[in-house]
This record gives structure tokens, C-alpha cells and sequence, in this order.
């Protein structure tokens, strides 16, 4: 099944009907289309592999690969026109442009966190450039699995972009054959796997990975505003975020307020019984149930801390004072669980982050901009989440990022 649809998109590149910018358009309005037709169906199947929420699926998965194609829309005719070049001694009686054209055959490897928005926003990428593309999403969300190869043929040229399905095993076997580029998003020990495999090939590949982003909360800052905001993005999707901030360095002082915040914000959030909760997700698998249960064995949760693995339920869980050796420091959570750790000041926080691996984020809560730029400067991941300002709202649920100052580092872990 994969060898043949493979097969059917080569054939259907070659052809050469990508290439018309019409065509593309075409595509991504039939995408859209499938957005904006098929939510209620999209929600559903979120709501039975995630226990997501009807408010959440649109913020965390739907209006970005709307925004993603609306731009490839507007922009997809400037993008494809030949770009003039300054000539040199050797060209200048020549035209000199460069062209851009089509790759390929593309393979696109979803995760489960995110079923939707890893699978579809490098899909549109592949219609906009021309490409055609081979769809397989993670086996784990197996209702959105299911539903996005019902849906796909029905919206978008069928033979060009195809949707396999299956578990490791498929997804070995897509990866034994030959394509012109691999998008993969999820762990590092499987990104390397596919990294290797598309080495045999000499085929480049893109990998969006993940890492321990950490929170550093600076004494002087709003303590009460920045654990509002550390809560929605840690235990959004159940912890099951690539960049949900993965532990908090703070100094001792303000430990016991932090957990104190952090206590009463989930409680305006999901209530006194986030089981309950109809906005309060679940863990994807058994598997992972068990993994993040594990990475808890001989802590005491000042915060949460219940289980029940028949619904594969973790309970929103703070854990203080945890060693920065501990195996919960060692590995990415991707759970439910929020490590604090202990440091004097900023200068030990900056040591901290710098002799561990590069995470995709860290998220700053400090007042002084001096210091704000300090870290920037003596720190380097993906992307720096900066709130440096004095901060007054009281809305009820802030948007994580209102106030803030992104700074995007060169190094990207793609």
C-alpha cells in the first residue's frame, strides 16, 4: 500500500499539473473548504482521542492552518514568480532570474498531540510549492487518523496526495523508499530514526522536535499574572504540547507563592475536579499514562497528583523543590506534570538552561528589561517568550503571549 501510493503521486507529479499556481489555488480553496465544512466532524474526533475541547480545537488547531493557507492564498503568485538577481561580469549580457520549481514527492509524518495542525500545515506548504505529498498521520489519534483519510479524497486531488495509515510499522516501510523530502514532527529518538533513514537516500529532511522549555519567574515580576499564564500553556492539551513549558526555575523565596497561584488559577480553570472538567483533556495512550506516571514515582504533589488509568487521567500536578538531576529533569514530559526547581538568582538560572540541551522555548517573567535582554543575549534555543513590561490586565483567561516580546534565536531544530 505505501510502495502504490507513492507510486500514484509520482505518477501524478509528473504529469506536471502541480506546476499551474491555478491548480495550487485550487487546492488550498478545496482545503479550506474541508476546514470549514467538516469542524463539527474534526471536533468530535479530537474530543474522542484527546478529550478535547469544542472552545480549544479551533485556538490550538484550526485558525492556524486557516491563516497558513489564507497567506499561501494571498501570497502564492509572488511567491512563484521568478526572482531577478544582480549580474555579475559573467551574466551581464544574459537575463539572470532564478526559478523556482516543484521538488517532488514529499512525505509528511503527523504527530498525535496535534493530529490536525503538524499534518496539515506542511501539507500546505507542499500544495503551495507544487509538490505532491504523501499523508501519514500518527496512529495514536486514531479517530482523527480515520476521519482525515475519509475526508482528504473527497477534497483534494487523490492521487497527489494520498493518506497512509497504520502504525510503526507503515511508517518503516514509507520510509525505506525513496522521496524529495521528509517533514517529521515529534520526539528526538524518532527523529533520528528518520533522519537516518532519509540519510540512505541523500533526502533532506525537516524535523520540528522537542525539549524541556523552561519558565524562569523573576521575584520582582507579576507572580500572580505569570503563573496565570504558565498554567494555561502547561496544562493546555493535557501537558501534550512540544512547547508547554516544561519545569519553572525560580528562587526560593517565591516558591510557596508560585505554587499558591498556580493552585488557585486552576481551580477558576477546571474547577475543583479537573476529571470533571469538560476543558480538561487526557493522555493520548496507555503507554504514555504509564511513562508519566512513572517520571512521578518518589514525589509528593503539592498540587494534584490523582490518576485514573481507565480514563488515562492525570490530575493537573505541581511538584516543588525537585532535584535538577532528577530523572523528571532528564527528559521531556509531555504530561501534565510541572517540575520546580530552585535557583539563587537569574545568573544560576542562565548556567541551568545553558547546560542542557536546546529546548524550542523559554518563557521569561521579569519587569526589567535590562535583565530580559541579558537572558536573550546569554541564552539560545528556537524561541524566547519575554514578558517585560508592567503588567495590568484582570481578564479572566489572558492570552499567554499578550505583552510579551518574542525573540527568535538563529538556531532552529529543524
Amino acid at each position: 500500500m505505501e510502495r502504490q501510493a507513492l507510486q500514484r503521486a509520482r505518477e501524478a507529479f509528473l504529469s506536471g499539473r502541480t506546476r499551474a499556481v491555478e491548480f495550487r489555488l485550487q487546492q488550498l480553496h478545496a482545503l479550506q473548504k474541508m476546514i470549514t465544512e467538516k469542524e463539527t466532524d474534526i471536533s468530535s474526533a479530537l474530543k474522542e482521542d484527546l478529550n478535547r475541547s469544542q472552545y480549544d480545537t479551533p485556538l490550538l488547531e484550526l485558525i492556524s492552518i486557516e491563516n497558513e493557507i489564507k497567506l499561501a492564498i494571498e501570497k502564492l503568485s509572488e511567491w512563484a514568480a521568478p526572482r531577478p538577481v544582480e549580474k555579475n561580469l559573467l551574466t551581464i549580457s544574459d537575463e539572470a532570474y532564478i526559478q523556482l520549481e516543484p521538488l517532488g514527492v514529499v512525505l509528511i509524518i503527523g504527530a498525535w498531540n496535534y493530529p490536525w495542525a503538524v499534518t496539515l500545515l506542511p501539507l500546505v506548504g507542499a500544495i503551495a510549492a507544487g509538490n505532491a505529498a504523501v499523508v501519514k498521520p500518527s496512529e495514536l489519534s486514531e479517530s482523527s487518523s480515520v476521519l482525515l483519510r475519509s475526508l482528504l479524497p473527497h477534497y483534494l486531488d487523490k492521487d497527489l496526495y494520498p493518506v497512509v495509515t497504520g502504525g510503526a510499522s507503515e511508517t518503516q516501510e514509507l520510509l525505506r523508499l525513496r522521496f524529495d523530502h521528509i517533514f517529521y514532527t515529534g520526539s528526538g529518538a524518532v527523529g533520528r530514526l528518520v533522519m537516518e533513514a532519509a540519510a540512505r537516500h541523500l533526502t533532506p529532511v525537516t524535523l520540528e522536535l522537542g525539549g524541556k522549555s523552561p519558565c524562569y519567574i523573576d521575584k520582582d515580576c507579576n507572580i500572580r499574572v505569570a503563573c496565570r499564564r504558565i498554567t494555561w500553556g502547561k496544562f493546555a492539551n493535557c501537558g501534550q504540547t512540544c512547547i508547554a513549558p516544561d519545569y519553572i526555575l525560580c528562587e526560593p523565596c517565591i516558591q510557596g507563592r508560585v505554587v499558591e497561584c498556580i493552585r488557585q488559577t486552576l481551580l477558576e480553570f477546571y474547577g475543583p475536579d479537573p476529571k470533571s472538567s469538560p476543558d480538561y483533556g487526557r493522555i493520548i495512550s496507555r503507554r504514555h499514562f504509564n511513562r508519566i506516571m512513572g517520571l512521578m514515582e518518589g514525589y509528593t504533589a503539592v498540587v494534584g497528583g490523582q490518576s485514573d488509568a481507565s480514563q488515562r487521567y492525570i490530575a493537573p500536578t505541581v511538584l516543588k523543590d525537585v532535584p535538577p538531576h532528577s530523572r523528571l529533569m532528564q527528559e521531556e514530559i509531555f504530561g501534565p506534570l510541572l517540575p520546580i526547581v530552585t535557583v539563587s538568582d537569574m545568573d544560576e538560572a542562565i548556567r541551568f538552561i545553558n547546560e542542557r540541551e536546546k529546548p524550542l522555548a523559554l518563557y521569561l517573567f521579569c519587569s526589567d528589561k535590562k535583565a530580559v535582554k541579558r537572558m536573550i543575549e546569554e541564552t539560545s534555543m528556537s524561541c524566547i517568550v519575554a514578558t517585560c513590561v508592567t503588567l495590568l490586565t484582570n481578564k479572566p483567561l489572558e492570552n499567554p503571549v499578550n505583552n510579551c516580546v518574542f525573540a527568535f534565536h538563529t538556531h532552529m531544530q529543524t
